[in-house]
């Protein structure tokens, strides 16, 4: 049983943060693989519900804002209201525009937010983060392996309330709409829909979604900081989606389990074989081991592994090929 400790703290760790994972590519996935919104910006909404559920939670940090030390729940709640927030700052500036130009506005507004992490001292620790993010169910199992299960229970949970509400959503008239506007947003709006209502509200539910995902993260890492969140990480997420499928709930779960597998094995096996000197380039050939694993998924399965089932995309039925 001891042998097993080891597999069983690992293979925990591994399913939190798929989980994790998963719950921020659902959101992506109500945006781009639904509405059609081109969002590069990922980062930053993680970003912001992180910061917001640490500093709602966390003990008194000197000459700096927080310390509130409210409940855990109460600082889930309140990143998603706070990323929603932000989307929809960012959502009525940005969304009229055309997709590559709504592309590059996401991206410089994650900058943006990654640097003012890294230097306002006052609100997010600067570079040295803000620490003892409280971790839920330390207090009650002694050991790191029980504390970690429970709290991979409660981001299963999470990750279910999450896919269901985004399923009824998207089998409602709205995700109908949703679809509709992102296969011919002229013909819908011929039909009286107010496209850029419609898409404001995706991009606000999706980023608010991402905003839950950070929290999640801030509470199992127990630390934040502003180099969690560099492009890299939307680049991740962007590939969990793409492998999985656009489209289709299922397929944004099993992209991000499929992707986190190949990051994590391929990082591993990176750090067995290559020596101490090489470390920082053998990091650097993980990157391009996912960008060569994502273009062979578009040549061979340009859906995903699990894409849009046929009838319920309109004309584009992203289903498997």
């Amino acid at each position: 049983m001891d042998a097993l400790l080891p597999v069983l703290s690992y293979a925990t760790f591994f399913l939190v943060f798929v989980s994790v994972f998963a719950v921020i590519v659902l959101g992506l996935n109500l945006q781009w693989g639904f509405t059609g919104l081109f969002n590069v910006g990922v980062a930053g909404f993680v970003a912001i519900g992180a910061y917001t559920s640490a500093i709602l939670t966390a003990p008194d940090y000197p000459n700096q804002v927080g310390g509130f030390g409210l409940p855990v729940v109460v600082g889930m709640v309140g990143a998603m209201v706070t990323s929603g927030l932000a989307a929809l700052v960012v959502g009525v500036a940005a969304l009229r525009l055309r997709h590559d130009y709504l592309a590059i506005t996401t991206f410089g507004i994650a900058m943006t937010i990654q640097l003012v992490a890294l230097n306002a001292q006052w609100l997010t620790g600067g570079a040295f983060g803000l620490q003892f993010v409280p971790r839920p169910f330390t207090e009650t199992f002694g050991t790191t392996l029980g504390a970690n299960a429970a709290y991979l229970a409660l981001c299963l949970a999470i990750l279910a309330l999450v896919y269901v509400a985004l399923e009824r959503l998207v089998r409602s008239p709205f995700g109908r709409v949703l679809r509709a506007i992102r296969e011919d947003e002229t013909a819908a709006q011929s039909l009286g829909k107010r496209a850029f209502v419609f898409r404001l509200q995706s991009f606000v539910i999706g980023c608010a979604v991402m905003g839950l995902g950070g929290a999640l993260y801030a509470h199992f890492v127990g630390f934040v900081a502003a180099e969690d969140f560099l492009p890299i990480l939307t680049f991740q997420l962007w590939a969990m989606l793409i492998v999985g499928g656009a489209g289709n709930n299922r397929g944004a779960v099993l992209g991000a389990f499929v992707v986190w597998g190949v990051w994590t094995l391929s990082g591993n096996l990176l750090r067995e074989l290559t020596p101490q000197a090489e470390q920082a380039r053998g990091a650097a050939l993980q990157v391009v081991l996912i960008g060569i694993a994502l273009c062979a998924m578009l040549v061979w399965r340009p859906r995903g592994l699990i894409g849009e089932r046929v009838g319920e995309g309109g004309k584009a039925k992203r289903g498997g090929s």
